[in-house]
């Protein structure tokens, strides 16, 4: 049997409770070995087995550790993945993986020099109402696609606490860099990279010095456009998944229940989770040949995070393709960058 990959997390912040230790300790195929605590050790409290180490050093020192996950502040994303890298890691990051273009090359240079995987952490391609998108598109039921509206939106008119998130001059701060990664990447996993691409940046909330309005519209050879949207001064959100081809519209709303079940502690191998509720649907419409419309409600699907996680545990143990692919990371910070 594979031995499994004893990982690393390089925070217990938010989204190493949530979004990596459920999967980590729940997937067969990984060993959660430890975590870096500066301060307030709070993970050995629900993992007691877990390696508690002061320092991003000491855990990279580490010899038994083989995947490193780097879940920090946007701004040391890039020079603590290659810090991992040089110690012989394999490294997944959370998005975004690096705050331009050029840091995307270097990393995955370097991965190839070392002989180690470079992992986007890119979870919004496996949330239930994407997918449900994606099966839609893919089935060709709505003819040639026309016009794609993919939003991503929250009401958070306060300047947030965590200095990083709002301070103009560190790398990675602002809603593109946010919430952008999420929307950007399940646009291109779609579609691919665009032909061109315009962007609107905005700031709007009172004292806000970043960027808290952030679209991109993507234009396609053949005629498709794409608009992306995401703001942090939506009261009232609309659908988050709007589309119109040739021979019919899709609408559906952001309700994948992923963040909120493990937030509240529930197990990714629960049977509820994922499982969108029944009231939760989307509409496909579609017409036929001879202009009789059809309105469908759609069924609802179950989101899986672990999918990411089993797609990081083919590459390593298999040399499986990993579908969040250089060039959809490298595209992604073309755009994001300002």
């Amino acid at each position: 049997m594979t031995a499994p990959i004893q990982t690393g997390l390089l925070a217990y912040g938010m989204s190493g409770r949530i979004f990596h230790a459920p999967f980590l300790a729940a997937y067969a195929g990984f060993e959660l070995r430890a975590v870096v605590e500066r301060s307030r050790k709070q993970m050995q409290a629900t993992y007691p087995h877990v390696i508690s180490y002061d320092s991003v050093p000491d855990l990279l020192n580490d010899p038994a550790i083989e995947l490193v996950v780097v879940n920090t502040p946007n701004d040391s994303h890039f020079s603590l993945a290659m810090d991992a890298l040089r110690a012989g890691k394999h490294v997944l990051i959370e998005k975004p993986v690096g705050t331009s273009a050029a840091d995307i090359d270097a990393l995955y240079a370097l991965g190839r020099e070392m002989n180690r995987h470079v992992f986007g952490y890119q979870n919004r391609r496996w949330d239930s109402d994407f997918m449900a998108v994606r099966q839609v598109v893919e089935s060709g039921q709505l003819g040639q696609l026309i016009e794609v509206h993919i939003r991503f939106d929250r009401y958070k008119a306060a300047i947030h606490t965590k200095v990083f998130k709002e301070e103009p001059t560190t790398p990675g701060a602002g809603l593109n860099y946010d919430l952008g990664p999420h929307i950007l990447d399940q646009a291109l996993s779609l579609f691919g990279p665009p032909s061109e691409f315009r962007r609107t940046f905005g700031s709007f909330r009172p004292n806000s010095r970043v960027t808290d309005y952030f679209q991109v519209h993507l234009l396609y050879p053949n005629g498709l456009n794409v608009y992306l949207t995401t703001s942090l001064l939506v009261a009232d959100p609309g659908p988050a998944y709007v589309l119109h081809g040739t021979r019919g519209s899709l609408r559906k709303g952001r309700t994948d229940v992923q963040e909120t079940q493990l937030d509240g502690g529930l197990s990714p191998l629960d049977d509820a989770y994922g499982v969108e509720p029944l009231e939760a649907v989307g509409t496909l419409t579609t017409m036929s040949e001879t202009g009789e419309k059809t309105v469908t409600p759609m069924a609802p699907l179950r989101g899986d995070y672990m999918g990411l996680f089993e797609a990081v545990y083919q590459a390593i143990r298999f040399n499986q393709p990993y579908p969040i692919r250089e060039e959809d990371l490298r595209m992604q910070l073309q755009i994001l960058e300002s």
